[in-house]
């Protein structure tokens, strides 16, 4: 069921588009990924947070600038007028598979949750139940999967503010709880504040930049959104001070109530934090928020990708089925092909239930940080020939740029040499080549493969 053309629709307003990109930002990153950065660096992981949160800033306020200039063009749009098609085709195809191998994560982990209330159950199955329902609210007019998105992020952002205030309460003694610790005692004992060393904040930055990753969303929400150039740059200043603070308050909350040395890596911290308390019903309280937020993540993903396949379909660098949309603006077809990979996930469940976590984690932190980097490379490029005066600018043109670009850098070397992520990381670039190659075919005969 097509519509008469293949245009997107815009009908996402400045809170979807802000809620759209935390759906995709906090989820398992936060509520069970903080466990292993926390078992990494100790309490002094937040610097971790903080310094990747200050790298997100460039990149979203370079998003925001070239927006401002840009109007009708979304993130992968900038990186094609700075680089051309080739660039702009690996990074398209690479973000799409970051984002799918996002959601199958996200669903994965709906699955293993939700096993809590139903441990007879297989994992596959649970994991497919949980895919249907994803794509069935992504089949919604864009303005009814923007409000689905809203609610949904809105009820895990609700739970972490709760979180915060009654974790503060009882720190500073204002909540009388039985043998709760001192405001400092956890974060001076156990081997103080770094007690891994300080070195150990660079390594927790491999598992904090897939935590961060989907914050780029924003980046393709521009085609839908009403008045992008203008609520865009609003937008971007305050979603990142909530990031960071949606990271770094809980994580020092949790930290504070419970030595980092004696969180259990197979429970959410949150959970453990709860239960430490003596807040009755807290697991299953708890448990219904992981699953609101795993779900919302993975919306968010499905999302991205479908308007990343939608945008390079439009452009000539997917089949042009991909860009047909429904009678409610849905590129009908990119969700079908998303439909096809979460069922080649959950049937993956079935055979690599217990590695398969492990294996998927390490794709999203090392592809987004290519993503941001081209980004700001874009925005360093275009920046000298910008039709008209950008509405909003990154500060400390060129240095701070060049600066974000050369720390992301290190950061993907990082990825690079870590052994754990050998697998993962072999994945990865055996894809960027393969796209590679396929670009110099596909675009064989346009040397600098522009426009």
């Amino acid at each position: 069921m097509s519509g008469n053309d293949d245009s997107l629709q815009k009908k996402l307003r400045p809170r979807h588009i802000s809620f759209m990109a935390m759906g995709g930002v906090i989820g398992t990153g936060i509520f069970k990924g903080s466990a292993e950065t926390i078992g990494i660096a100790g309490p002094g992981i937040v610097l971790s947070y903080v310094f990747a949160g200050l790298l997100l800033l460039v990149v979203m306020g370079a998003i925001a600038e070239m927006a401002t200039v840009y109007s009708n063009k979304n993130m992968k749009d900038f990186i094609r007028d700075a680089f051309g098609e080739r660039l702009s085709f690996i990074v398209g195809w690479l973000y799409c598979f970051m984002w799918l191998t996002v959601c199958v994560i996200e669903v994965l982990a709906a699955g293993s949750f939700l096993q809590y209330w139903l441990p007879d159950m297989p994992l596959w199955l649970l994991t497919l139940a949980s895919a249907a329902l994803i794509l069935i609210i992504n089949m919604m007019s864009v303005g009814g999967f923007g409000e689905t998105e809203f609610w949904l992020a809105g009820i895990k952002i609700t739970m972490i503010i709760v979180f915060i205030v009654l974790g503060a309460g009882i720190l500073f003694g204002i909540i009388p709880v039985t043998d709760a610790p001192s405001l400092t005692q956890n974060f001076t004992e156990h081997g103080g504040f770094f007690p891994q060393g300080f070195t150990a904040i660079f390594s927790g930055l491999l598992v904090v930049m897939f935590s961060y990753g989907g914050s780029e969303l924003i980046g393709l929400t521009l085609t839908e959104a009403q008045d992008a150039e203008k609520v865009l740059p609003r937008v971007v200043k305050s979603f990142i001070l909530r990031v960071v603070l949606f990271y770094t308050l809980p994580i020092l909350i949790i930290c504070g109530l419970i030595p980092w040395d004696q969180l259990d890596g197979h429970t959410s911290p949150f959970v453990q934090v709860l239960a430490s308390i003596g807040l009755k019903g807290s697991a299953h309280v708890m448990n219904f928020i992981l699953i609101t937020a795993v779900l919302s993540a993975a919306n968010s993903g499905i999302y991205g990708a479908t308007r990343m396949l939608h945008s390079m379909a439009s452009q000539g660098e997917a089949p042009a089925a991909l860009a047909r949309t429904s009678r409610k603006g849905v590129p009908v077809n990119s969700l079908k092909l998303c439909a096809v990979i979460l069922g080649v996930g959950a049937m993956l469940a079935y055979f690599y239930q217990d590695s398969l976590f492990r294996i998927l984690m390490a794709v999203p932190g090392f592809v987004v940080l290519l993503v941001w980097i081209s980004i700001c490379l874009s925005q360093l490029k275009l920046r000298k020939s910008y039709p008209k005066e950008p509405g909003f600018k990154v500060w400390g043109y060129p240095y701070i740029t060049i600066i974000t670009i050369g720390c992301l850098a290190v950061i993907a070397c990082l990825f690079l040499v870590d052994a754990q992520n050998r697998v993962s990381i072999g994945a990865c670039i055996a894809v960027v080549v393969l796209l590679a190659v396929w670009s110099f075919i596909k675009f064989k005969g346009n040397r600098a493969g522009s426009q």
